[in-house]
């Protein structure tokens, strides 16, 4: 009777090669790891969400258990010429998910970042690095999660805040001006447009403005919307 140590090794033996066991564990894991990522871009509504992430991971994961196959069947084909493909091509897709907006906020890229990362893992898994694709799939999870909050928490706080602004009219903008310099507010870049659609808004700026000490956003807002002439005020 085989003892368990011997057991595990001919189970991991079984899982290093091709066969029906490793094909369903492989892809298995691919669909789960991928889907689990794309439920959390799900919950915050991103254009690529939860079947995204799972085709997107299986995909990866099948070219790599196909090249492995072709290499153990044939010994014809380099084992990594295909997942070398799937990187480059991951990043056509990627670039679909990113979207500059009206108000030149670029958005998808964590999305985009987060596809490309998920891709890789299911070379991992394709492949069979399995430690390496769990070590990875935890290390995404918790880049998109935990470290999301710790980024909104450090520039909800910081002394620079970047804002679209819709003035009545140019001089306002002057004015603008100087009601930041009066309290000690740096304007550091300004970008200047017209509305494309008739509005009362006569100018549309987008300014970086730096303070002279930390300040929460929401208050800093509140203060810069009390300039005259500010028909509305957001952070981009």
């Amino acid at each position: 009777m085989k003892d368990g140590g011997e057991a595990v090794k001919e189970l991991q033996a079984a899982l290093a090669h091709i066969n029906i066991l490793s094909i369903s564990v492989r892809l298995g894991m691919a669909l789960l790891f991928g889907g689990l990522i794309g439920l959390e871009r799900v919950r915050k509504k991103r254009p690529a969400g939860f079947r995204t992430y799972m085709l997107v991971c299986m995909g990866a994961a099948l070219t790599m258990i196909t090249n492995q196959y072709a290499f153990e069947r044939w010994g014809i084909s380099d084992p990594v010429r295909m997942g070398a493909q799937v990187i480059n091509g991951i990043g056509f897709l990627g670039a679909g998910t990113i979207l500059v907006t009206g108000r030149n906020q670029v958005k998808g890229l964590t999305t985009a970042a987060a596809l490309w990362a998920s891709a890789c893992m299911g070379l991992a898994i394709g492949i069979g690095f399995y430690s390496g694709a769990i070590i990875a799939y935890v290390y995404i999870f918790v880049a998109m999660t935990a470290l999301h909050k710790v980024t909104g928490y450090i520039t909800a706080k910081s002394k620079v805040i970047n804002v679209y602004v819709e003035f009545l009219t140019m001089s306002h903008v002057s004015d603008f001006f100087e009601f930041a310099k009066e309290r000690n507010l740096q304007i550091a870049e300004i970008d200047m447009m017209k509305p494309k659609l008739k509005t009362d808004t006569q100018v549309i700026t987008l300014l970086t403005i730096k303070a002279n000490k930390k300040m929460d956003h929401v208050e800093f807002l509140h203060l810069l919307s009390q300039a005259e002439g500010v028909r509305h005020i957001e952070e981009i």
